[in-house]
């Protein structure tokens, strides 16, 4: 058990400095009080013991210590879930450690005991008697503790849940506010298509590939959990790479592997998609020596992607970064900790590898 300091020693001696001050000044109180009612009796020489001058700054300093390593312990303790076994041995130790500590100013000190016993057995049946109740006490102060703090973190993520599905709601609104115009834009690409069939059949490949596209995004866009079949999601890889091959007159050089077997997967939809036109987007693809490389592997449940290109030479065009932003987001969501997303930027070459262990 990784012992973990939850009061401060400042914290336990300012607190019991309070207490002590507290306390003496209940007790002058009293005993003034009882002073005025009580016969005036005479002096007694009583015998000093040595150490007697010690007795309170010796006891002030052990109940200090005392508190401090009690509450420390009990917290971890009930933080970890351990048995009654492990508070009894902790406990036991505690009162060991005491009563040693107890015999040396028996033993040399007498005077610095605040009770003064008849012998060692009668100081340790004593002192088991006075321990419990204040072991008690820490044992109650440090559960106490634990149940304020189970209670804040179950409030933070309360609160977190309550903003997450407000998010949710607010992309939930804003899509079927953006619903209108996609559908309006691949109404028209259907028509641009039949007009386009007569004069040029690139062009005509080029805009029912792209209305595919764009049936796709609005399909998937009604799916409850969020996900499209991995070989969709494929498929339209193929579709983005089509389109580009068509703008550049079929000039661009392209590498695509694909292994493994996709049967019904599932991933989010236009995540590969997004990756793959970033890189159409800024790469330089008509080099023969250093064409576009997309690797897709599908073993199990296991999803690895990598894109790589030669980076454009010249000015570079201007990137928000909000693809791939976006796309961090919406992984995290959907994914949690079962995925890895890497971007590597180097002086020549871009390449973004993506692996998800639980489609």
């Amino acid at each position: 058990m990784k012992f973990k300091t939850r009061y401060r020693f400042w914290h336990v001696l300012l607190g019991f400095t309070c207490f002590a001050i507290i306390a003496a000044i209940i007790y002058y109180i009293t005993k003034n009080s009882s002073s005025d009612t009580e016969p005036i009796k005479a002096n007694a020489k009583t015998e000093q013991l040595p150490g007697s001058s010690l007795m309170a700054p010796l006891g002030f300093i052990y109940f200090v210590v005392f508190f401090y390593f009690t509450l420390n312990y009990y917290y971890n303790l009930i933080t970890a879930n351990k048995r009654l076994f492990s508070y009894i041995k902790i406990s036991g130790l505690i009162i060991l450690a005491s009563f040693l500590y107890n015999s040396i100013l028996y033993t040399w000190l007498p005077g610095a005991l605040i009770n003064q016993y008849r012998s060692l057995w009668h100081m340790f049946y004593k002192m088991v008697g006075n321990m419990t109740p204040m072991l008690l006490f820490s044992y109650l102060f440090a559960y106490v503790t634990v149940l304020r703090e189970a209670l804040k973190q179950k409030r933070i993520l309360e609160a977190q849940k309550l903003l997450l599905e407000a998010q949710i709601s607010q992309a939930n609104f804003n899509f079927l506010k953006s619903q209108i115009n996609p559908h309006f834009l691949h109404n028209t690409l259907n028509f641009l298509y039949a007009k386009s069939l007569p004069f040029s059949s690139e062009l005509s490949e080029g805009i029912l590939t792209l209305s595919d596209i764009m049936r796709y995004a609005l399909s998937q866009g009604n799916q409850k959990d969020g996900k499209a079949l991995l070989k969709d999601e494929i498929e339209h890889v193929h579709n983005v790479i089509r389109i580009n091959q068509l703008r550049y007159n079929n000039q661009l050089k392209v590498n695509v592997e694909m292994t493994g077997t996709v049967n019904g997967a599932m991933i989010i939809p236009f995540v590969l998609i997004t990756l793959v036109e970033n890189a159409f987007k800024h790469g330089d693809l008509k080099n023969q020596d250093y064409p576009i490389v997309i690797k897709v592997n599908i073993r199990d449940s296991q999803l690895y992607f990598s894109c790589r290109n030669k980076k454009r030479a010249g000015p570079k065009q201007l990137s928000t970064g909000i693809g791939l932003e976006n796309i961090k987001k919406r992984l995290d969501l959907a994914y949690g900790n079962n995925y890895k997303f890497i971007v590597k930027d180097e002086p020549e070459f871009y390449t973004t590898e993506l692996t998800i262990d639980k489609l």
